[in-house]
């Protein structure tokens, strides 16, 4: 219970890493806001955390709205108390090669992938900084480095690093700490949508050779979200099987 008393909002939450991530911390004792553009997929995540006993609610949010995201705070606090932990999880991803990429998918991507993670933040460290503490985790992608197909999806999250690095610096003298989570192949409902000769190209271009579990991010989120992460800010954790270091001939 490292986070008892605390209260947090994730975006994105309504299922696969957002819901893992949002169950944690909520396990930890933190007071949870379960933030997503599905009224739906909320309401039915924070009625299964309530039913095994913790605290969540819901709330929908679009996080490209900056008016959305100030407002979320706001709902959160209203429901839980102070701010305290804010995690940026909502994104999608949307695969297509450079010369197919049209302006709109190019534009959406980088609208919810980064304008949205800036929206939330800026919100979060308004109420923050009053505070001079908080914590704020963005999850990012080891496709930031670069990958077939991605230049949308690879820019929008090299700059939530880059973000994260930037207000890592600025945040600093407030008390507030960011930091980012990785993941590269992970088992959600997104994956499981592959067909198996897919499935079969990210396995062997995996080191390790496994898709890795919501859980595994979610831990990463809470090392940075509770008291072991108090002086560590502007870092990337990896959570990606040692796609980050190299990939395997596919």
């Amino acid at each position: 219970m490292k986070l008892k008393g605390k209260t947090a909002i994730v975006t994105g939450a309504a299922q696969g890493i957002g819901l893992a991530i949002a169950t944690e911390l909520a396990a930890q004792g933190a007071a949870v806001t379960i933030a997503d553009r599905s009224a739906e997929g909320a309401e039915r995540a924070a009625a299964e955390l309530t039913a095994a006993g913790l605290t969540a609610s819901a709330a929908v949010a679009d996080v490209t709205s900056a008016d959305a995201a100030n407002a979320l705070v706001a709902v959160g606090e209203e429901r839980h108390g102070p701010l305290d932990i804010l995690v940026n999880n909502a994104g999608i991803s949307i695969n297509s090669g450079i010369r197919k990429l049209s302006d709109e998918d190019w534009n959406r991507t980088l609208a919810v992938n980064l304008t949205g993670v800036m929206n939330c933040s800026r919100a979060a460290a308004r109420v923050m900084a009053d505070r001079r503490s908080g914590r704020i985790v963005n999850i990012t992608s080891r496709a930031w480095l670069g990958w077939f197909g991605q230049s949308a999806y690879s820019a929008s999250k090299g700059g939530v690093v880059s973000l994260t690095r930037s207000l890592g610096i600025e945040l600093a003298r407030f008390g507030i700490t960011v930091n980012a989570v990785a993941p590269g192949l992970i088992d959600t409902p997104l994956i499981r949508n592959e067909t198996p000769e897919v499935m079969a190209k990210l396995l062997a271009a995996q080191p390790s050779g496994v898709i890795g579990k919501p859980e595994d991010v979610a831990w990463a989120v809470s090392y940075f979200a509770g008291p072991a992460g108090a002086s560590t800010t502007g870092q990337v954790l990896y959570v990606c099987g040692g796609k980050s270091l190299y990939t395997r001939p596919a």
